[in-house]
């Protein structure tokens, strides 16, 4: 009989647990570690930590913009190998096993109030800042949040656990607050720690003139502005040798399948290369700005495009002979949807 209570206190403990885990209680009493190698997994073996959590406020363009109630949002994880620059070179400080909220599902939270909804209704213009209390501040792209082939690898942590190996036992210095978690980051300056603010923008440049069913949407040339200057324009006959080719599935939010051919063009990260930065600054703030020649536009940030852990492309095609379609075109095949495909591309604009 005593036994039997013990099976029964144990299977209670198992249960409790998780129940602390659904209501957001102790994250690091409540979450599993495999002490004693018993799972398959590599990453559950080491103690969970919970880090302090400053308020986070959301605002921008949102219709209900206030203090964000993580309580009723699903914990999710993502491993991530931390690597920041000093004096330009790669340092890396650790790997991690970080828990915590999707910014996704925060957002899902609040409804969008888009400031040019009724002249321009995509949503592939918008962006987020998040900034925390000690004055740091990053972006990041819609595209990167909703049309990810992964939803919920950018976390808002609020637990953490070392990765450790298991012949060095080195045991990398562990954060102490809350953090921003961009898993498909190389180098993981946008990580920033306690973030208290997501403020969600519109893209706003009065240049930029839409010109609803224009056809065809065409563009002899390609200017690169870096700022308000323009930096390089590129013709019609630009050259192709280093092109490179992709396969993927190419699937619209709104048409489904467009085709699954493979795709051949440059890599957007090499054509701009030479007139950005890589720097910390630029991967926390820079935005690249896609433009039509009918006015339709999509942003990314400059770290989407160049610092990508999991080495997709955004692909710049160029085909001198499509007059119809737009002699350059863009294709993101790093995204599930199709969406910031852009055809008859007139401007690239590096803010």
């Amino acid at each position: 009989m005593k036994i039997k209570k013990l099976f029964v206190l144990i299977a209670l403990s198992g249960l409790l647990q998780q129940a602390c885990v659904a209501q957001n209680l102790k994250v690091g009493e409540a979450l599993f570690v495999d002490q004693n190698n018993k799972t398959n997994c590599f990453f559950d073996n080491s103690e969970i930590f919970e880090l302090e959590t400053a308020d986070i406020y959301i605002g921008g363009e949102v219709k209900s913009p206030g203090k964000l109630d993580l309580s009723k949002l699903s914990l999710h994880e993502v491993i991530v190998k931390e690597t920041i620059l000093e004096d330009g070179e790669d340092k890396f400080i650790g790997a991690f096993r970080y828990i915590g909220y999707s910014l996704a599902d925060i957002l899902n939270l609040f409804e969008l109030d888009k400031a040019n909804a009724e002249a321009f209704p995509p949503l592939v213009d918008l962006y987020v800042e998040i900034e925390n209390n000690a004055g740091e501040k990053v972006v990041v792209s819609w595209g990167e949040i909703y049309y990810s082939n992964n939803l919920d690898d950018i976390l808002i942590a609020t637990a953490v656990a070392r990765i450790i190996p298991e012949k060095t036992n080195e045991m990398w210095e562990l954060p102490k607050q809350s953090k921003l978690v961009i898993m498909d980051d190389l180098i993981t300056v946008r990580n920033i720690s306690s973030p208290s603010k997501i403020t969600v923008k519109t893209y706003k440049n009065d240049d930029i003139v839409i010109i609803k069913g224009k056809s065809p949407v065409y563009s002899p040339i390609l200017k690169i502005i870096n700022g308000k200057e323009v930096v390089e324009t590129l013709d019609r006959y630009l050259d192709m040798a280093d092109s490179k080719a992709v396969h993927t599935i190419f699937y619209g939010k709104g048409r489904g399948l467009h085709g699954t051919k493979p795709t051949e063009g440059l890599s957007l990260k090499d054509v701009l290369i030479p007139y950005v930065e890589f720097d910390t600054n630029s991967l926390m703030n820079k935005l690249i700005i896609i433009v039509a020649d009918d006015g339709y536009r999509n942003v990314y940030t400059w770290s989407e495009i160049c610092n990508r852990n999991d080495q997709a492309d955004i692909l710049l095609l160029c085909d001198p002979n499509a007059t119809d379609k737009g002699i350059f075109r863009l294709y993101p095949s790093c995204d599930f949807f199709s969406d910031r495909a852009i055809k008859g591309v007139d401007r690239i604009i590096i803010e």
